[in-house]
């Protein structure tokens, strides 16, 4: 029976089921490397899990592999020839390795963005001059996920040669071999569609996708052990993610709901001049300002001097971030723009005109720069600077002293900080100047010259936490004594978060936890507020702080507004799912239907509330669904300005 194949079929399968080996081996290193924040309680919770994406293995595996099973199952005659099992031997590990390569980007990757990479992480890096710097240093500060890699490619390659066959020579019942061979190959076909889709060749059912995965689990986190990279990226190559979703919500609806056209009573006579910090990966938890009624176990702050600074501000203990990357945090906070799947500034409507903080203080007067220590034009941020029209860009080239760059991502934040400050001593008032800092970052690393200053704590990131937290004492001791300092509104957030140490901040929602915070030295604002608070609040807030007496287009609100026009509410997306947190509960939203409703003290989303839905959770809803329609419909329509 040589002439029907089998030997070469079983061959083939081994081959597959090798992929699917390795990928169980990924998924188990994908734990290992991210237990702290997966919360997998047991060994048949995990090997649950595994089961489950076999599905979503499948489909990456039969992608990966559609030209090397075509290629061995096509009638050839020379098929199990020695140099034609070399070229399937080439074949089979170009498109496979290439593919696992890409889980191990999320063994240390995933710590950051909290979900699986996928096709929209390219836009982090697109811009960046220097991507084969960053590569060589992440492969040296991660180099043991390098070698595992290496390690398990070559036990793969290893097990792979392990099984061979002799030559098949197919001269008799030629008519037998072509047949079965194609009938075998149409089977193979039919199956790999099947499984490409997720199991189903019904017409009346979609492939599966990235949010198919939650169906199996409980924990929101449990799906990033369910899926796999290489399916995230495939599913999400080529996908543009802003088209306009219709939920039969009316005009006159979302005038109500999400009033997305703001006017406020000013709060101030005068134009007080406003410096904005941004600060790279600053989550709420390093600060213990932030953190006084938490009562965290054992808490510790890395932040002496914001938490003295705190005293005499306005602060928000329940702000969040709207995004997951530095990107998503430079619109929001500039311009009141949330991301979701995917970076508003990454989408092909990035570019049009945006009524923003920069645009409506340049018409007030107001002369605006943005800082960022990093070469120029990294990130996006020169790019999106220009479409927010501020009158200056100050990067690494303005500042012009390579000596104080940190080898990594840019000048360190100390010195940036005071050449900042030298800057604005030159300018007229009213300004604003937005800076986004580079230092409390991965690689985590600061000036050596202060190498043993500050506390090591108890992750990398805590040591650059109280570098930066020295670069802000150092800034406002310098700044107190300008005298455009008086007159000044100091507006101090983050980003997105970075490393966790307690316990409270690993719980799903407060992944999203930064600070906000806003300093008046003439003391105008003091005090704590406890409401729920995010990112694209700070833009109406400011123009209500600096007088702006005109109607205003934003999806946040006005933080200082005691009329309370719109309720206090939190809107952000974890790459699959939207949050929107108002009242009594959270809504997880899949973009069709809310498949979550949870207590807002539940920030570990533990406790699915959904089968008890009463009529606050359907306005909740329904004010998600107006949000996002809105959203959409305003950037896709171009009508932002």
């Amino acid at each position: 029976m040589s002439f029907f194949r089998l030997n070469e079929y079983k061959v083939m399968i081994f081959r597959l089921f090798l992929a699917y080996l390795f990928y169980f081996i990924s998924r188990v290193l994908f734990v290992i490397y991210n237990f702290s924040v997966l919360d997998i309680d047991s060994f048949s919770e995990f090997f649950s899990l595994c089961y489950h994406g076999l599905i979503f293995d499948t489909t990456a595996i039969f992608y990966l592999n559609s030209l090397f099973v075509l290629l061995s199952m096509f009638p050839l005659w020379i098929n199990t020839k020695t140099y034609y099992q070399r070229l399937l031997f080439y074949v089979y590990f170009f498109f496979n390795l290439i593919g696992y390569a890409t889980n191990f980007i999320d063994l240390g990757y995933y710590k950051f963005i909290y979900n699986r990479t996928t096709i929209s992480e390219w836009a982090v890096v697109k811009n960046e001059h220097n991507i084969l710097q960053m590569f060589l240093r992440f492969a040296v500060s991660y180099w043991h996920i390098l070698v595992l890699f290496f390690a398990l490619s070559f036990f793969w390659i290893y097990l792979y040669k392990k099984i061979k066959f002799k030559s098949s020579p197919y001269k008799k019942h030629i008519a037998f071999y072509f047949s079965s061979s194609i009938i075998s190959l149409l089977v193979m076909m039919t199956f790999m569609v099947a499984g490409i889709r997720g199991g189903d060749l019904k017409k009346s059912t979609r492939p599966i996708n990235l949010v198919d995965a939650n169906r199996y689990v409980k924990k929101i986190q449990h799906a990033d052990v369910i899926l796999n990279t290489p399916f995230a990226i495939i599913r999400t190559f080529g996908k543009n993610n802003f088209k306009k979703l219709n939920y039969s919500i009316s005009k006159q609806e979302i005038n109500t709901l999400v009033q997305p056209i703001k006017f406020y009573k000013p709060k101030s006579d005068s134009k007080p001049n406003i410096v904005l910090f941004i600060t790279e990966s600053y989550g709420r938890e390093y600060i213990g300002a932030f953190n006084k009624y938490k009562n965290i176990p054992d808490y510790e702050s890395f932040t002496p001097f914001l938490d003295s600074l705190a005293n005499h501000s306005l602060v928000f203990p329940n702000a969040f971030a709207n995004g997951r990357k530095s990107i998503h945090g430079m619109s929001s906070v500039l311009a009141g723009i949330p991301s979701f799947t995917d970076a508003y500034t990454s989408s092909p409507y990035a570019k049009q005109a945006v009524e923003s903080l920069v645009s409506t203080l340049n018409s007030m007067g107001y002369d605006t720069s943005f800082f960022h220590g990093a070469p120029n034009g990294s990130m996006g941020f020169l790019g999106f600077s220009n479409i927010l029209e501020f009158d200056h860009y100050y990067g690494k080239a303005e500042f012009n002293d390579d000596t104080q760059f940190d080898g990594s991502w840019g000048i360190w934040d100390e010195p940036f900080f005071q050449f900042m400050k030298t800057t604005l001593d030159e300018k007229e008032s009213p300004f604003l100047a937005t800076i986004f800092t580079v230092s409390s970052h991965e690689p985590y690393v600061i000036p050596k010259e202060y190498e043993g200053k500050f506390p090591e704590g108890y992750v990398p990131m805590h040591k650059c936490v109280g570098y930066t937290d020295f670069a802000f004492q150092q800034f406002f001791e310098a700044a107190k004594k300008e005298p455009w300092f008086e007159n000044t509104i100091f507006v101090i957030t983050a980003d997105h978060c970075n490393q966790v140490h307690y316990d409270e901040y690993r719980k799903d929602i407060n992944r999203y936890a930064v600070p906000i915070m806003f300093y008046d030295p003439k003391g105008k604002y003091v005090g704590e507020n406890m409401d729920l608070a995010q990112q694209m609040d700070i833009y109406p807030t400011i123009l209500q702080m600096t007088g702006y007496d005109k109607p205003f287009r934003s999806w946040g609100r006005s933080l200082i507004d005691e009329t309370q026009q719109t309720e206090p509410f939190v809107m952000n997306h974890d790459g699959v799912f939207y949050r929107y947190t108002k009242g009594n509960y959270i809504c997880i939203f899949d973009g069709e239907k809310a498949i979550g409703f949870y207590d807002t003290n539940d920030l570990s989303l533990s406790q699915n509330l959904i089968a008890n839905k009463n009529e606050e959770m359907i306005l909740l809803e329904k004010s998600c669904k107006a949000f996002i329609q809105d959203y959409f419909e305003t950037i896709i329509d171009k009508k932002l300005k």
